[in-house]
C-alpha cells in the first residue's frame, strides 16, 4: 500500500511537472516578447530626445504649459521617435547581427520576426501623427511626421551605407525635437526654435564620430562608411575639434540676438568648455580614454545645455522689439 501511494505521488508530481512547465516557460515569453517590443524603441535614446524636447516648452510662451499639454507632447514624441527607431531595425537587419552593441537586439537575436517589427514601427508612426494632431495640433504632427521620414528615409536607407556624410546630413532628423516642443506651445516656429535645431544638429557629429572611432571596425565589416572608416583616424579627430568650435559658436548665436540672457551665456560656456577641451585631447592624444570621455559627456552636455536655456528662461525676458520670424501653417 505504501509502494502504492508512493508510485501515485512521483506520478502526480511527474504529471504536475508536466502541467506546469509551460506555465513556468510562458511567463519568461511574456515578458521577453514585452521588453523586445520596447527595445524596439531604443527607450535610452528616446529619454534624451524628450529633454530636448521638453525645455523649448517652456521657453515657448509667457507661461509654463500645462501638465496635460506636456504629457501629450511627450506621449507623442515617445512614439514618433519609437516607431522611426523600430522601422530603422527592420532595414538594417541584415548588418545589425554583425555589430557588438546591436546584434542583441529582437530582430539579430531571433526573437521576433521582420513583419513583426515593421508593423509595430509604422503602427506607432502613425498612431503618434494622429495623437499629436488630435491633441496637440497639426504643425506639430507634421513636424513630428517629417523626423520619422527625415530618420528612415533619408537617413537610413539613403545616406547611412552611402556616403560619410551620413552623421552630418541625417543628424537633421534627431534636431527635429525642440521643432516639437515649440510648436506644441507657440503653434508656429521663429527664430530660437531654429537656432537650437541647429545646435543638436551641429552636437550629432562629434558625438556620433566619437563613437564611431570605438566601434569603426565593427562598421567596417558592416559595410556602413562612417568617417574613421573612409577618412581615417585623424581626419575624424580635425573634423570633432572643427565641428565643436563650431557649436560653440551656435550656442553663444542666442545671447548676442537677445534670445538668451547672460545666465545661458556662462552655462553655455563652461559646457562648450570642457566638451571643445575634450575634443582637443582627442587631438592631442587620441586614446581610447580619452574618446569614451567625449562620447559620454556629450550626452550629458546637450541636456544640461538644454536645462540652462530654461533656468536662464526664469530671469531673463526676451525685449519686445526684437527681430524674429513666425512660421505658421497657412489657415
Amino acid at each position: 500500500m505504501q509502494l502504492q501511494r508512493s508510485l501515485s505521488k512521483v506520478a502526480l508530481n511527474k504529471n504536475s511537472g508536466v502541467l506546469e512547465q509551460p506555465l513556468l516557460q510562458e511567463r519568461p515569453k511574456a515578458h521577453r516578447t514585452f521588453s523586445d517590443y520596447v527595445a524596439l524603441t531604443k527607450p535610452r535614446i528616446i529619454s534624451l530626445l524628450l529633454v530636448i524636447t521638453l525645455l523649448p516648452m517652456f521657453l515657448a510662451g509667457e507661461h509654463a504649459p500645462g501638465p496635460l499639454l506636456i504629457f501629450w507632447t511627450m506621449l507623442g514624441g515617445f512614439l514618433a521617435a519609437g516607431g522611426a527607431n523600430a522601422v530603422n531595425q527592420y532595414i538594417d537587419r541584415d548588418i545589425d547581427h554583425v555589430m557588438v552593441r546591436t546584434r542583441k537586439r529582437p530582430l539579430p537575436g531571433g526573437r521576433m520576426q521582420p513583419y513583426q517589427v515593421l508593423t509595430f514601427g509604422l503602427g506607432l508612426s502613425l498612431l503618434s501623427f494622429i495623437q499629436l494632431w488630435w491633441t496637440v495640433n497639426l504643425l506639430t504632427a507634421l513636424l513630428a511626421l517629417s523626423g520619422i521620414v527625415y530618420y528612415v528615409c533619408i537617413y537610413t536607407m539613403l545616406l547611412k551605407r552611402r556616403s560619410t556624410q551620413n552623421i552630418v546630413i541625417g543628424g537633421a532628423a534627431g534636431a527635429i525635437p525642440p521643432l516639437v516642443g515649440w510648436a506644441a506651445v507657440a503653434n508656429e516656429i521663429s527664430l530660437l526654435p531654429i537656432i537650437l535645431f541647429l545646435i543638436v544638429f551641429y552636437w550629432t557629429p562629434p558625438h556620433f564620430w566619437a563613437l564611431a572611432l570605438m566601434r569603426q571596425k565593427e562598421y567596417k565589416a558592416a559595410g556602413v562608411p562612417m568617417l574613421p572608416v573612409i577618412a581615417g583616424d585623424r581626419e575624424t579627430h580635425y573634423q570633432i575639434v572643427l565641428y565643436s568650435i563650431l557649436l560653440l559658436l551656435i550656442c553663444i548665436a542666442p545671447v548676442f540676438l537677445g534670445l538668451l540672457g547672460p545666465i545661458y551665456l556662462v552655462l553655455a560656456l563652461i559646457l562648450n568648455g570642457i566638451f571643445l577641451g575634450r575634443a582637443i585631447d582627442i587631438w592631442r592624444r587620441p586614446t581610447s580614454d580619452h574618446i569614451w570621455r567625449l562620447y559620454k559627456y556629450s550626452l550629458l552636455y546637450l541636456a544640461l545645455l538644454f536645462l540652462a536655456m530654461g533656468f536662464d528662461h526664469l530671469f531673463y525676458t526676451v525685449p519686445a522689439n526684437m527681430i524674429d520670424i513666425h512660421l505658421r501653417l497657412p489657415l
